[in-house]
């Protein structure tokens, strides 16, 4: 099949790890692919090094950008339209809202008016790897959202989440409530996070990041960015530091916030217990969470934050807000779960952590043996290859 995947933009980000991992593997098993994306603009970082020679043709088109804007969206529209009649796709597969939303509307304006391809084709499906409503925005914001959602669900053949959550709420909001909807758990690429680095190379990162080597860790890998929750995690070492000396907090990541969160820390007299790496390249995420103890995720808003697995998989165990997808992984055998924006659950949990080592391993393994499967890259793609399979036969 000629299959492809849009997305808004290669930041370093989950869904566009997921979005790579398929592209690649799905062009192993001998699929033509191509992946249009936009520039990657803002503090985040981009990923376009990981396209090279990857097996499938990258194309940029820089009115795809993030912001709503009126004109660069319509230039993206007329854009994408022009390639996909020239690309002739069997299947077109969006990722992101932005890119999600227009692509949909071009996807589905062009079934059966494509040169040599069948009548139904192309075959639309789009990945919620986040849902753009949520509670922590406006309710007329929200609405605009939901309309704007429903009438591009009319314009899908097939959904793909990466967590029931999701389906769930999306179908609450009564969008593609007549279309199949599937959960496909985001790949991780497993091995360098199931298998350890040496001791020495944890102490070199350790001594690099001036992280005493005894120090329990805990670690945050996010954005810093809006609703990622850095400020919860502050709060609660205010607490716990006062207790426990030898803790240290590790944010990993950059963003719009950064300076504000530094500032934050250095008000409350924290600077001397937190760390901050800035944009590390995705490949030193297993090194850093290996070489740390405990993951804490305070996000408000995640479709599934694939560093809670990714965590899991280091054998490492997870203190996470329960929002969206993150209870079906972080669950009593592998982690807590607190309510969102609860401080003194959030401190509860890191204590009983500190004070039982033998728990930490035993939530750590635990975790490892959930997750593995679960996230495997094949068992991501054999199930989106059954769906592209299905559309194809079925000719819906």
């Amino acid at each position: 099949m000629h299959i492809v995947h849009i997305i808004t933009r290669l930041i370093l980000g989950g869904a566009q790890e997921n979005t790579l991992i398929t592209c690649q593997l799905l062009a192993q098993r001998g699929h033509r692919i191509t992946l249009i994306t936009g520039p990657a603009l803002g503090p985040e970082g981009a990923l376009f090094e990981r396209t090279r020679n990857a097996g499938y043709e990258v194309v940029v088109l820089n009115d795809l950008i993030h912001p709503i804007r009126f004109q660069n969206d319509l230039r993206a529209y007329g854009e994408l339209k022009r390639l996909l009649r020239q690309l002739e796709p069997d299947i077109v597969h969006t990722h992101s809202a932005k890119a999600g939303i227009l692509e949909r509307f071009v996807g589905w304006s062009l079934k059966g008016k494509l040169p040599r391809k069948g009548r139904s084709v192309p075959h639309v499906v789009h990945t919620v790897h986040g849902l753009v409503f949520h509670p922590y925005q406006s309710r007329l914001l929200n609405a605009m959202y939901i309309l704007i959602e429903r009438a591009a669900a009319r314009r899908t053949d097939a959904f793909i989440t990466v967590a029931d959550t999701m389906t769930e709420k999306a179908k609450a909001a009564r969008i593609g409530l007549d279309k199949p909807w599937t959960t496909a758990y985001s790949a991780i690429e497993e091995d360098a996070f199931l298998t350890p680095p040496s001791q020495t190379q944890i102490q070199q990162f350790r001594r690099q990041y001036d992280i005493p080597l005894d120090a329990t860790v805990f670690v945050c890998v996010a954005r810093i960015a809006e609703l990622k929750g850095h400020s919860y995690i502050i709060e609660s070492a205010k607490a716990l530091r006062r207790e426990y000396e030898n803790c240290c907090w590790l944010f990993v990541g950059d963003g719009e916030l950064t300076d504000t969160i530094k500032a934050k820390i250095h008000s409350e007299g924290l600077q001397g217990c937190f760390r901050f790496t800035g944009l590390v390249p995705p490949e030193q995420i297993p090194l850093i969470l290996h070489a740390s103890d405990i993951l804490v995720h305070c996000s408000l808003r995640e479709g599934l934050a694939r560093v809670l697995p990714q965590a899991m998989l280091c054998a490492k165990p997870v203190i996470s807000f329960d929002i969206d997808g993150a209870k079906e992984v972080v669950t009593p055998q592998t982690g807590f779960l607190t309510e969102p924006k609860n401080v003194g659950q959030l401190i509860r949990a890191c204590q009983r952590l500190l004070d039982e080592p033998a728990l930490r391993r035993q939530l750590g393994e635990n975790g490892r043996q959930f997750v593995k499967e679960k996230f495997a890259p094949d068992t991501m793609v054999d199930t989106l290859e059954r769906i592209y399979h299905d559309l194809m036969k079925t000719g819906r």
